[in-house]
């Protein structure tokens, strides 16, 4: 059985991980560190099975693939896949689910502390001397804020939004959970607009779809407090770039941490890359990235190839 993962390296860095399980379940898979998305198409067209991350595979490749029977992605995300296409076809496509969820958790509140305690801020205040010439024992020029008694607001409620909740629940923080835009309202759930004016941080776990591209934009901006904080490790194209930047230069908005792009890597460049822009933090899409998650990654694709081959619809989108 032909294989290739066309992507290896937005897994594993340099070696750091262990390949053993997906070379059990796929005999000679040929492991692609990197694949120009221009080359997709010709890099799986005698494939049958497909491992990838967050290359495009379009109808074209598809239907040019015509000995392709499943693709397995190393994501929770489909977006990237033609699933209409691949159903026509009788492909099958697989994702992931559970498996950087203490990596995210972790990364949400790294980010968060590091606003509203200032540590970046305090940090390079000693490395300028200023502690050294203060003159008394601690600096207070930048305010601290406490997360207890603050109202957590989560937009996505899967296994991600629930690990945030209960870590928040930890910190002495309130829980709020959004409806989801173009998904039906939950009993004990606020619609977004109503949540918004009442959270001192939003954070997003939801998936981009057509109801969520954009969501956060400037009028949802506008509506929240102007000390709030916004932490997004879902995906890009869920907030307005150039809206949530002209808020924080504006100081309509308390902070935000931002771990993706609509673009990835930002070629073209992105409004929230400015040198000037108060209070962000801007990360690579590493959120998931601990290196026990992402060998969680590569053994539960191999466990999904394996229930594939069983007959088994393991983690099955199509």
């Amino acid at each position: 059985m032909h294989s290739v993962f066309l992507d290896y390296a937005t897994v594993s860095f340099d070696g750091d991980l262990d390949p053993g399980s997906l070379l059990d379940a796929l005999p000679g898979l040929e492991l692609r560190h990197h694949t120009p998305q221009d080359e997709v198409a010709t890099r799986i067209a005698g494939a049958e099975v497909v491992l990838v991350n967050k290359l495009r595979i379009s109808r074209e490749a598809i239907e040019a693939a015509t000995s392709l029977r499943l693709v397995a992605l190393a994501a929770t995300g489909t977006n990237n896949v033609d699933l209409v296409a691949a159903a026509e076809r009788g492909i099958a496509v697989c994702n992931l689910h559970d498996y950087c969820t203490a990596s995210v958790v972790q990364h949400v509140f790294g980010v968060l502390l590091a606003l509203t305690h200032r540590l970046r801020e305090y940090d390079a205040l000693v490395r300028t001397g200023a502690w050294q010439r203060g003159g008394q024992f601690c600096l207070l020029d930048f305010p601290i804020r406490e997360l207890a008694g603050r109202n957590l607001g989560i937009l996505g409620y899967g296994t991600l939004g629930k690990g945030v909740a209960q870590v928040a629940r930890a910190f002495g923080m309130q829980v709020l959970i959004a409806n989801r835009p173009g998904a039906t309202r939950e009993a004990g759930r606020v619609d977004l607009h109503e949540l918004l004016p009442r959270v001192d941080v939003l954070s997003l776990h939801c998936p981009l779809s057509a109801a969520t591209q954009g969501v956060i934009g400037a009028p949802e901006l506008a509506l929240m407090k102007r000390d709030a904080v916004l932490v997004n490790t879902a995906r890009g194209a869920l907030v307005d770039s150039a809206a949530l930047a002209d808020a924080l230069r504006g100081g309509r908005l308390g902070g935000a941490a931002i771990d993706v792009l609509p673009q990835e890597p930002p070629v073209d460049g992105n409004p929230l890359l400015a040198g000037d822009i108060p209070n962000l933090v801007v990360t690579p899409h590493i959120a998931w990235a601990a290196r026990e998650a992402r060998q969680r990654c590569v053994d539960e694709m191999a466990a999904n190839v394996r229930a594939f081959s069983s007959g088994e619809r393991r983690n099955r989108v199509v």
